[in-house]
């Protein structure tokens, strides 16, 4: 080998590993910038990653509507998850994640975070005594729901402002009242509880719900009816 050409192996080798570092750096930028602009997304969808794509594939999994991995890539089977949800709770069905999707599964688009404020174990309990006694034969979104109605009044001026005060107010609930608040809820009561504590209201802020078959109030009757789920329908 010549001198000239150990020269240019000595320089030129130095400058292509410079340009390889280079090159890994600016991928890696490239792979946080998309991470940062999910994270800043007015919409989710096909495309999209990050840790807000983690959380909406968190919750669509443990609710039963997505079986793939949890690994924050918005791909087919998440846009099927996400068609799933949306036609289940009575959405616009397009796959994407825009402000009511996202209100529905209780997430915010503008930072990952969830509902559900601060609850004790003993909030737990009683909101799953509620589900399991009102709503143990409803399908498994209005047992959600009925949790979310006993959250929103807690939320609402009308209303006292913890659970229990909303679930023990007088004539309140029909199961306080027949003593089956004292049942003991079953798992699936448990994780309704939970999901609604996590921030999915699958009633969009109704502070109230009836059985239109059995229902002998005549004051609910003139509640306007939002939407039903199994036997119940709900009122804002």
């Amino acid at each position: 080998m010549s001198t000239n050409q150990k020269i240019m192996r000595y320089v030129v080798a130095p400058i292509l590993l410079v340009a390889l570092v280079a090159g890994v750096l600016l991928a890696l930028n490239a792979f946080e910038f998309k991470e940062v602009e999910a994270e800043a997304a007015s919409v989710l969808k096909k495309g999209s990653s990050g840790s807000l794509v983690k959380t909406l594939q968190t919750k669509l999994k443990r609710w039963g509507y997505y079986t793939g991995s949890v690994d924050g890539i918005y791909g087919s089977r998440t846009v099927t998850a996400v068609k799933y949800f949306q036609r289940s709770n009575g959405l616009t069905v397009d796959g994407v994640v825009g402000q009511k999707t996202a209100q529905a599964l209780g997430m915010s688009l503008s930072s990952g975070s969830s509902g559900g404020g601060s609850y004790s174990s003993a909030d737990l309990s009683l909101l799953a005594r509620v589900v399991y006694s009102e709503a143990r034969g409803e399908p498994y979104t209005g047992q959600v729901a009925v949790a979310a109605v006993v959250l929103n009044r807690v939320k609402s001026s009308s209303f006292p402002n913890t659970i229990s005060g909303v679930v023990y107010q007088p004539w309140a609930f029909t199961a306080v009242n027949d003593g089956q608040i004292n049942l003991t809820p079953n798992d699936r009561a448990w994780q309704a509880a939970r999901d609604a504590l996590n921030g999915w209201d699958p009633t969009y802020g109704c502070l109230y719900y009836y059985n239109p078959k059995t229902a002998t109030n005549s004051w609910i009757r003139q509640k306007k009816v939002h939407l039903a789920i199994g036997s119940h329908v709900f009122c804002l």
